[in-house]
C-alpha cells in the first residue's frame, strides 16, 4: 500500500504540473497576439473578412476564451493535441518526429555530466596533502565557472574553436553522424556537470570522513575498495536526487542548443512554434516536456531507493520531490 500511495502521489503531481504549464502557456500565447496570423500565413497576410471568419469557425477561435481554454485542456487529457496552425499537420505527429532527437541529446548530455562529475569528485577525494588542497581549489574554480557558463556562449566558443579554427568537428548537427553530436552534447553537459560535481565532491569528501569509512579502513579495506563499495554509493545520493532537475534543465537547454547547431528536435520545433504563435504545437510540446520531467523525477526517486535501502519504509517521507527540482 505504501508503494501504491507513493505512485499515486506522483501521478497527482504530474497532472498538476501539466495543468499549470498548459494554463500558463495558453494564456501567455494568447496575450502575445492573435493566433489567426499563424493560421492565415503569418504577419502581412492579405486574407479577406470571409477567410478570417472561416478560419475562426474552423479552429474554434470565435468561441469565448474560457471555452477555448477548456477545449485545449480536453485535448491534452485525451492526447488529441489537434493540428498545427502554421504547418497544417497533426501536433502529435510533429512531436513524435522531433522528440527522439531531443531525448538522445539530453540523455547523452546527462550521462556525460555524470561522468565528469564523478571523475572530478574522485580526483578531489583521492588527492592528499598540499597537492590535494591545490587540486581541490582548482576543481572548485572549474566547477563554478562551468555552472555559470551560458550555453549559447559556450556553444559559440566550441563552434569557433573546434569547427571554424581547427576543423575537427562539424558546426551543425543534422543527426546523420555521431561526430555531429559531440559539440551539442558537450555544450549541454558542461554547465550541468559543474553543478553535479560540486554536490558530488562535497558529499564524497563528507562520506570519506564518516565513521563507517573509518571502520572500513580499520578492518583493512583499501582505498579503491572503500571508494567503490561504500563512499561513492553514499555520495551519489544528493546528485542522484537532483538528476531529475538536471534532465529538465537539459530539455529546456535543448531549445538554445538545437537552434545554435541547426539540429532538428523538440526544442527547435518549440522555438519556431512560439515565434509563429502556433498555440497547439507550443502547448503540446511543453506538456510532453512536463510529463517527461515528472517521469524522470519519479525514476530518480526510485533509484534512490535502490541505492540507499534506509529510504525504504512504510512512510517514505524521504522520497519527496527535491525542493530545488520543484522550484525549477
Amino acid at each position: 500500500m505504501a508503494a501504491v500511495r507513493w505512485l499515486a502521489a506522483r501521478l497527482a503531481r504530474a497532472v498538476l504540473v501539466v495543468w499549470i504549464v498548459a494554463t500558463v502557456v495558453f494564456f501567455a500565447l494568447r496575450a502575445s497576439g492573435d493566433p489567426l496570423e499563424a493560421i492565415l500565413g503569418g504577419p502581412g497576410s492579405q486574407a479577406g473578412p470571409e477567410a478570417v471568419a472561416a478560419a475562426e469557425r474552423e479552429y474554434g477561435l470565435d468561441r469565448p476564451l474560457v471555452v477555448q481554454y477548456a477545449v485545449q485542456l480536453g485535448r491534452i487529457a485525451t492526447l488529441q493535441l489537434g493540428d498545427s496552425y502554421a504547418r497544417r499537420q497533426s501536433v502529435a505527429e510533429l512531436i513524435w518526429q522531433q522528440l527522439p532527437s531531443t531525448l538522445v541529446l539530453a540523455v547523452l548530455a546527462l550521462a556525460l555530466a555524470w561522468v565528469l562529475a564523478v571523475v572530478g569528485a574522485i580526483i578531489a577525494t583521492t588527492a592528499r596533502g598540499r597537492i590535494g588542497r591545490a587540486v581541490n581549489a582548482l576543481l572548485r574554480g572549474v566547477e563554478i565557472a562551468a555552472t555559470v557558463m551560458p550555453q549559447f556562449w559556450l556553444g559559440a566558443v566550441l563552434i569557433l574553436v573546434f569547427a571554424s579554427t581547427l576543423g575537427l568537428l562539424p558546426a551543425t548537427s543534422a543527426g546523420s553522424s555521431p561526430a555531429e553530436l559531440v559539440l551539442p552534447v558537450v555544450t549541454l553537459a558542461i554547465p550541468i556537470a559543474g553543478f553535479l560535481a560540486q554536490v558530488s565532491r562535497d558529499a564524497l569528501l563528507e562520506a570519506d570522513r564518516a565513521p563507517f569509512a573509518t571502520s572500513a579502513r580499520a578492518r583493512g579495506a583499501g582505498e579503491p575498495r572503500l571508494l567503490l563499495r561504500h563512499t561513492l554509493r553514499h555520495a551519489s545520493l544528493p546528485a542522484l536526487a537532483l538528476s531529475g532537475w538536471a534532465f529538465g534543465n537539459l530539455l529546456s537547454g535543448a531549445v538554445v542548443v538545437e537552434v545554435l547547431f541547426a539540429r532538428p528536435g523538440l526544442g527547435r520545433l518549440l522555438q519556431e512554434a512560439a515565434l509563429a504563435r502556433d498555440v497547439p504545437v507550443v502547448i503540446g510540446a511543453v506538456s510532453i516536456v512536463a510529463v517527461l520531467y515528472v517521469a524522470v523525477i519519479v525514476v530518480a526517486d526510485a533509484a534512490e531507493l535502490v541505492v540507499d535501502p534506509r529510504l525504504r519504509g512504510p512512510r517514505p517521507a524521504a522520497l519527496r520531490m527535491p525542493d530545488v527540482a520543484v522550484g525549477s
